[in-house]
């Protein structure tokens, strides 16, 4: 089924009453929020890091869909916002999402927020996106806080270009090999890990990698925020002790320097390990991102092998 086109956003219902919300211990007028689902960033640690735009969202909205209501109420006490909470997560997602949708039809409006930052980035989120889109419901962001970018800005490494992982795996063989396809790809990388595998993943990645610069930077906007910048040798080698790991972690990498790219050989092996997963076409697409490599140059090498595979089977 086609997706419908996006409506306008309905016009506040006149039973709607507008809400208050407090700032610097004045009391603010919310307007009423239209119809339609509203994305809003908050404070990834300290909550004065809200917009005011999210203020009047959350204020004005007749719902608030968040992963944990007792983590967005402190938000909501700390400024006087009294609209009700509906827990949306990934573990009742599947259940949570039609209700969602029938409350849009109704007309109200929803504001979904994740514990900290950005919703989506590593959070649930999406697929109620992409069905309230279906659905020909308007969808709308509010940006504001996010943890990546945040540790993009302070951690003194190159920011024109970054690719985002979220969390390795957690066991050891797999995070192993993703960090080894991470390696080739030409932009800094941005990392989420847990205290507990801190040690554990800087080791790996320190093996991995090799000693790039990196950054870890955990509790970004709290009362004991760090930035630990030094290469990941080092890193490793700190947080193997009895350094402090507690709170939210994030890992900002340097990309690989010019002369990590690979020679014919070693194009040549990644090239012949991904036709045997995909297509010439997909393969291009996955060893050019992943080294760095003009396509072009991987689309001719990746012919020449196929040719020869041909040639050779005849």
């Amino acid at each position: 089924m086609k997706p419908r086109p996006a409506t306008a956003p309905a016009a506040p219902s006149p039973q709607k009453q507008a809400r208050n919300y407090v700032l610097a211990g004045q009391t603010v007028e919310a307007p009423v929020l239209p119809s339609g689902l509203h994305i809003a960033a908050t404070p990834i640690g300290n909550l004065g890091d809200i917009t005011l735009r999210a203020l009047e969202a959350l204020a004005g909205a007749d719902v608030i869909a968040c992963e944990d209501t007792r983590v967005t109420r402190k938000l909501l006490d700390r400024y006087g916002i009294e609209t009700p909470l509906t827990p949306y997560h990934d573990h009742n997602a599947a259940e949570a999402r039609p209700k969602i949708l029938a409350r849009l039809a109704a007309g109200e409006s929803i504001v979904l927020v994740s514990d900290a930052g950005t919703p989506l980035v590593s959070d649930p989120g999406f697929k109620l996106v992409a069905a309230v889109r279906e659905a020909g419901h308007v969808v709308t962001t509010l940006p504001g806080a996010s943890s990546t970018l945040a540790a993009l800005t302070v951690a003194g490494l190159p920011t024109d270009r970054f690719f985002f992982e979220g969390f390795l795996p957690p066991k050891e063989g797999a995070r192993r090999t993703r960090i080894a396809e991470l390696a080739r790809i030409p932009a800094t990388l941005v990392l989420f890990e847990s205290g507990p595998r801190l040690g554990a993943s800087l080791a790996d990645l320190a093996e991995g990698l090799g000693p790039r610069e990196a950054a870890v930077c955990r509790e970004l906007t709290k009362l004991h925020e760090e930035v630990r910048p030094a290469t990941l040798t080092e890193l490793a080698r700190h947080y193997a002790s009895e350094a402090e790991t507690r709170g939210e972690i994030v890992l900002v990498i340097a990309p690989p320097s010019d002369e990590a790219k690979p020679d014919a050989g070693e194009l040549e092996a990644l090239l012949r390990q991904a036709l045997i997963r995909v297509s010439v076409k997909d393969a291009v697409s996955e060893v050019a991102t992943a080294t760095g490599l003009p396509r072009r140059d991987v689309y001719q090498r990746a012919l020449s092998l196929a040719k020869e595979d041909d040639d050779g089977a005849r």
